[in-house]
């Protein structure tokens, strides 16, 4: 049974006590123990031992959750619900919480938004060449002819390629749909149709890699996508375009795309790498057409609120009896981040 309005059932905060302090504010604990039974001061780190498990019907969880186990879950006879204050519940839900029947949501959606939005501002950026204009402004000092030494730079009717119709995936697509451009859209899981109510035209990923101006990886971190852009689906990039990877470091072969970036012929927006963090010798650090960011494109400082009002809203919606806005289900894990 699900809790009535006229009850708070106990909750416990589980994941690391710095992304708690980061995530819940006092206005956010003020509004959470209007539903629950918590105590707002303790924190999980680890759950062995942990005495207060055999009376929580709810986990809020983030980053640095303990694994929820078979082992945790005997000692939480009482749990039901895991409200994750994060995106990937990869981590910690494992299949022992699908046997027990505990329902599950994932603030993703919420962390999908600023990921989404440095995605776009790359994609805007690298059509307009910002990066290498601004390097020849600032060894030049000088106002120079940029449609000469820039042919054909700006973002009319350039072609995006999106790899993947993930929850960024699909925001991204939306973010875009105001622009001039031509959006491609390459997935398994996603029809003509269906790409088509995104905004996109689904084709297949060596004709996106081909045809795009900008390659755009959405896609989750899974066997089947390992090196997903590998030497010969680099090599079939455009000369001058670019690829941005706001998803998993894994989904690139870090050696081959060096050895293309490093003869200019490419450009690159990696916000995650394989490994993370690269060495400190690799050429992408300081090659002139790659930006490299360290893993910053996801929620960050107030960006981070946004993923706590989600899991709090989830919360209120557990203890009405109303079913999770985001709720995590596990046949979808297999092909999710």
């Amino acid at each position: 049974m699900r809790p009535t309005p006229t009850t708070r059932p106990r909750a416990l905060f589980a994941m690391g006590r710095r992304h708690r302090d980061a995530l819940f504010a006092p206005a956010d604990i003020q509004r959470l123990t209007a539903y629950v039974d918590i105590d707002p001061d303790h924190v999980a780190e680890d759950l062995a031992g942990e005495p207060a498990l055999k009376d929580v019907e709810i986990l809020i969880t983030s980053w640095g959750c303990p694994v929820l186990d078979e082992e945790v879950l005997a000692r939480a006879p009482a749990l039901k619900a895991v409200v994750h204050a994060a995106g990937s519940v990869k981590h910690h839900v494992t299949h022992a919480c699908w046997d027990r029947g505990l329902v599950v949501s994932s603030a993703a959606a919420a962390n999908a938004v600023p990921v989404a939005e440095y995605t776009v501002a790359a994609v805007l950026f690298a059509n307009k060449r910002v990066l290498e204009i601004a390097g020849v402004y600032r060894d030049h000092r000088a106002a120079l002819d940029w449609s000469q030494h820039f042919p054909g730079f700006g973002n009319y009717r350039r072609t995006v390629g999106l790899v993947g119709a993930s929850l960024v995936g699909r925001k991204v697509l939306e973010l875009l749909r105001p622009y001039d451009l031509d959006l491609l859209l390459a997935d398994p899981h996603v029809d003509a149709a269906q790409a088509a109510e995104l905004g996109a035209r689904h084709v297949g990923l060596d004709e996106l890699v081909a045809d795009s101006d900008v390659v755009s990886l959405h896609a989750p971190a899974l066997p089947e996508t390992h090196h997903l852009l590998d030497a010969r689906r680099l090599s079939l990039m455009r000369d001058g375009a670019t690829l941005i990877n706001t998803a998993r470091g894994s989904l690139v072969d870090t050696d081959a795309l060096t050895a293309e970036a490093v003869t200019g012929r490419i450009r690159a927006v990696i916000d995650v790498t394989e490994p993370e963090v690269l060495p400190a010798t690799s050429p992408l650090y300081s090659l002139p057409n790659v930006l490299l960011t360290p893993h910053i494109a996801g929620s960050l400082g107030g960006e981070l609120h946004r993923i706590t009002s989600s899991a709090v809203d989830e919360v209120q919606r557990y203890c009405s009896g109303e079913p999770f806005a985001h709720a995590v289900y596990h046949a979808a894990l297999a092909t999710s981040a």
